[in-house]
């Protein structure tokens, strides 16, 4: 239940996994992005089929997540499928690779929205 003030719009939401995978348990990370990698999120422009989150170092990324070149970029406009950190406390990274390497569990996304103003990402244990 969202508490009073937030102001929340879904971007995207990956129906494949829900269908292909058993969702245990849901966590919402934030996403690191460039200028026009958000511009093109706020339009809609987002695909992660086939995306999932990988772990290097002491870091959670997400690999293969489309995300449109935005319209009115320039030379610096962002590479469409360009692996993006995503922003989680050091507890939840521990817990989610423990799951992956020990279980047998793999990471995906299911859902994008921007929480007042900010790109989120729901991740779940598949």
């Amino acid at each position: 239940m969202l508490e009073r003030g937030i102001v929340e719009k879904v971007i995207a939401v990956n129906r494949k996994a829900r269908h292909d995978y058993f969702l245990e348990e849901f966590i919402e990370a934030g996403l690191e992005l460039t200028g026009t990698e958000i511009k093109s999120v706020r339009k809609g422009h987002v695909q992660f089929k086939e995306a999932y989150v990988d772990f290097i170092g002491n870091e959670a990324f997400i690999r293969d997540m489309h995300i449109a070149q935005y319209d009115h970029g320039n030379i610096f406009n962002h590479e469409e499928t360009r692996l993006r950190k995503l922003l989680l406390h050091r507890h939840e990274i521990v817990k989610l690779r423990r799951a992956v390497s020990v279980k047998g569990y793999t990471v995906v996304p299911t859902r994008m929205y921007l929480k007042n103003g900010l790109a989120k990402l729901e991740i779940a244990l598949a």
